[in-house]
């Protein structure tokens, strides 16, 4: 009989996230009914959203943060206690999540990026698992060059949503063993199977970048 496996979304944002508009509420509601069993909230540069998440159900969300490097590139810090600084240097952000017993995702590692494959090779230097496919990397190669990637370096490879709208839950997920922490978490994922069931538009990092504007943020990719 084989092993039971769970589907997992690592990468999604509340409206902590100057440029999302999903509700700590609407997060996990939305997450139950696409029959996702753990989902990370990854706010841009804060926490305070998926501890809000976490209180509501628990059993299902991973504290999580997107930090925006000193590099210009993105790391993820999943099982998280505490906020950390956006800015620092990509090694420092990789240890300050592994002091935390946490974990670094490198999320969209081609997407964006002038100078892609430089600043990919930073990032994935560091990483414990990589996003090989994220539904809001409009350009095909942007995930297939990430899947490469982590193929050739050895790493476990996810799928994401990157959801900052509350429909945009439930297009991309990873299977895997269950896990309980950090720890087992890690030795769930050699057995990740990336699932990519949708791609979106360009148009929601058009409404994203608007949203984020009218609320007085950046523009974050």
């Amino acid at each position: 009989m084989p092993a039971p496996r769970i589907r997992i979304d690592l990468h999604a944002h509340t409206r902590r996230s100057t440029d999302s508009w999903t509700s700590p509420e609407d997060f996990v509601a939305r997450a139950a009914a696409a029959g996702l069993d753990r989902i990370a909230v990854t706010d841009h540069g804060r926490i305070d959203g998926a501890l809000a998440a976490a209180a509501l159900d628990p059993a299902r969300v991973i504290v999580g943060q997107e930090l925006r490097c000193r590099e210009e590139v993105d790391l993820i810090g999943l099982f998280l206690r505490e906020e950390l600084p956006d800015g620092l240097p990509v090694v420092e952000a990789a240890a300050a999540i592994r002091a935390q017993g946490g974990v670094v995702y490198v999320p969209h590692p081609y997407a964006y990026l002038t100078r892609s494959a430089e600043r990919a090779a930073r990032v994935l230097a560091v990483a414990d698992v990589v996003e090989v496919f994220n539904a809001r990397a409009f350009v095909p190669t942007w995930n297939r060059r990430a899947a490469g990637a982590a193929v050739a370096a050895g790493l476990p490879a996810f799928a994401s949503s990157d959801a900052h709208f509350p429909w945009e839950i439930g297009r991309a997920w990873t299977e895997l063993p269950p896990f309980d922490d950090a720890a087992s978490f890690l030795a769930a994922a050699r057995e990740s199977l990336p699932v990519g069931h949708r791609l979106g538009s360009p148009l929601l990092h058009v409404a994203s970048m608007a949203l984020s504007l009218s609320r007085g943020g950046r523009i974050e990719l």
